[in-house]
């Protein structure tokens, strides 16, 4: 890959536009579609190309990013006779970054191989902040061979590169499991914070117990503070998506034999993540599955 490299970048959302402009600032020359056009076009003043369409963003480019909601959504913009893969030339690559969970990686797996075209399972663990910054970690399963190709996107977007296997797939199995750590932390902080409300204890208190000592953690209060103040409007990372990941949790235990009586938390989880979706903070940062935990009086 030299600086005359392209990549089509499909899906400027929270994670995606602060992706492309990454891209763009390194050199690489960029396009971007997304089916907000507006969201997309404020990337131009990055150097980046606007898109009509995922076909034309893909027409002739060496890297077709996606980074989009869900697999549906995913799939949508990839497959028919105008999506994304039928304008992807045959030595493209298909860097698959959105977080979509087992079963749809092997959708697109799929689609790819029918298409012809190379495929890397590469989703990333980070939120808004880390996105803008560069210091995403990318998780990436893929043939060995692509790994070259694949390193001037990943060095734009990310602080660390693990590939954690050549398979598709395992990429996305490898972010499940953080996701399930990451979201239990945050949905039993909520809990314990609502719990210390319940028994007249200030949950101020039990943060600043915790700071600095073997029980604390940075992310107890980035969480926790907005938790105490009921105040989610600064989106690092969206309820509605960690929902949706909440989700792909789930399904995952639901795969596996006798997992869920064995690892029944985890529908608990997801339970109380749709349940704060469902109140309507979808729109407001992940900390509001806090609103789940709430007694309707407080």
């Amino acid at each position: 890959m030299n600086e005359q490299t392209t990549v089509a970048v499909i899906g400027t959302g929270i994670m995606g536009a602060p992706m492309a402009a990454n891209l763009a600032s390194s050199g690489l020359d960029v396009r971007v579609w997304n089916r907000s056009r507006e969201k997309a076009e404020p990337l131009a003043d990055r150097g980046a190309d606007i898109a009509d369409s995922p076909a034309d963003a893909a027409a002739g480019a060496d890297v077709v990013l996606t980074m989009l909601a869900d697999g549906g959504a995913v799939e949508s913009v990839m497959s028919g006779e105008r999506g994304a893969l039928a304008a992807m030339g045959d030595d493209a690559v298909w860097l698959q970054m959105s977080t979509v969970g087992i079963d749809a990686t092997e959708r697109l797996l799929s689609l790819a191989a029918q298409r012809g075209v190379a495929f890397v399972d590469a989703p990333v663990l980070g939120t808004r902040k880390p996105a803008e910054q560069g210091e995403l970690m990318v998780l990436a399963a893929g043939p060995e061979a692509l790994r070259e190709r694949c390193a001037p996107v990943f060095d734009a977007v990310g602080r660390e590169v693990r590939w954690v296997g050549v398979q598709a797939g395992a990429a996305s199995r490898f972010k499940l499991v953080l996701n399930a750590w990451l979201l239990s932390l945050t949905e039993t902080l909520s809990e314990t914070i609502a719990f210390a409300r319940e028994l007249g204890v200030d949950p101020a208190e039990f943060l600043d117990a915790i700071d600095g000592g073997p029980l604390g953690l940075g992310y107890a209060q980035l969480k926790g503070k907005p938790m105490i103040a009921l105040a989610f409007d600064e989106v690092a990372f969206s309820l509605s998506l960690a929902a949706k990941d909440a989700r792909l949790v789930h399904d995952a235990i639901e795969a596996i034999e006798d997992a869920e009586s064995r690892l029944p938390f985890f529908a608990a989880l997801d339970a109380q993540y749709a349940r704060a979706d469902e109140l309507g903070h979808g729109h407001e940062d992940m900390a509001a599955v806090h609103h789940a935990a709430r007694f309707a009086g407080s």
